[in-house]
């Protein structure tokens, strides 16, 4: 276990469940031979990437920017990737922490959230001028609740913004909606938001396949790829190991009860994690979003902003 992971300031929380991981692998489905052996108790030294960060207005009070830093801390979340509703509330973290915040840009504020975004007028305006002001690395997460073709203009425009800037997309919608925006431009940049929270494993796979670009984060899938218990899910070991080189962890934390049980969350990520080969969980938790996002991203970060 790495030093500052051993040393949390939360005894009664996450250290619980790690000292426990040990048992638990034990009890767990081992990994096959051809995969080689699960990282086990190793898990606990990789740093992670979450992938899947909001800032929202509601936590900036019980959760002042010093204290997130300190959350990311003592799980070993050396970076992560922060969306707000408004805005403001990722420039705060990323101002405060600039080594650890990858910022993207969130189209929620004021009176349009994720049911009516794509109807505020000038949206396209509002979208520019946010990223023509700040460093953000992608745009969303975003929601498609239910797909619109009539709003097709819309969204050229705000692909031809990312592809101008070599930025992503970060989109929580099903498998149309995806299919839908490779349709406008098969190269833009995609990050599908909780891997099509809601979509069966299968159907998971199959756009994942059809879509080698394609990137998705895990947020609150932990339960899915557990099987509800201890081992990998069969469906999800397959999803992780053939697409390996595409996944990141995150934990989404959409409403303050998610900051309330970061700790938990982020270790229920690294009980999944314990049980892939070591070459496949450094992908998932840090490697993949080494690559997606041009950083370096070590334990070293612990501790730092």
């Amino acid at each position: 276990m790495h030093p500052r992971l051993s040393s949390f300031p939360k005894p009664g929380s996450l250290l619980a469940v790690i000292s426990g991981l040990g048992l638990m692998l034990a009890a767990s489905c081992a990994i096959s031979d051809d995969a080689g052996p699960a990282i086990g108790d190793g898990v606990n030294d990789l740093p992670i990437f979450d992938a899947h960060i909001h800032y929202k207005e509601p936590a900036w009070g019980p959760y002042p920017v010093a204290s997130v830093i300190e959350m990311m801390d003592r799980n070993g979340v050396a970076m992560g990737l922060v969306s707000s509703t408004p805005d403001e509330g990722t420039i705060m973290l990323w101002e405060y922490a600039p080594n650890r915040i990858v910022p993207e840009l969130r189209p929620y504020h004021g009176d349009y959230g994720s049911q009516n975004w794509t109807r505020m007028q000038d949206m396209n305006k509002y979208l520019k001028g946010r990223l023509d002001k700040y460093p953000h690395e992608g745009i969303g997460e975003f929601h498609i609740h239910r797909l619109n073709t009539d709003d097709a203009p819309l969204f050229r425009e705000i692909i031809q913004m990312a592809k101008q800037r070599d930025i992503f997309l970060h989109v929580h919608s099903g498998t149309e909606p995806i299919r839908w925006l490779y349709s406008l431009d098969p190269d833009v940049k995609i990050i599908w938001a909780h891997a099509g929270l809601g979509e069966k494993a299968t159907n998971v796979h199959e756009l994942m396949s059809d879509y080698p670009a394609l990137l998705a984060d895990t947020s609150l899938r932990e339960y899915a790829i557990l099987g509800g218990g201890g081992a990998l899910d069969p469906q999800w070991r397959e999803i992780l190991f053939d697409f390996q080189d595409r996944l990141m962890v995150g934990s989404d934390t959409w409403v303050n009860g998610q900051w309330d049980n970061y700790d938990e969350i982020i270790a229920s990520n690294r009980r999944w994690l314990s049980q892939l080969p070591r070459e496949v969980a450094e992908k998932i938790a840090y490697r993949n979003a080494e690559r997606a996002f041009g950083r370096k991203i070590s334990m070293e970060q612990i501790g730092t902003r």
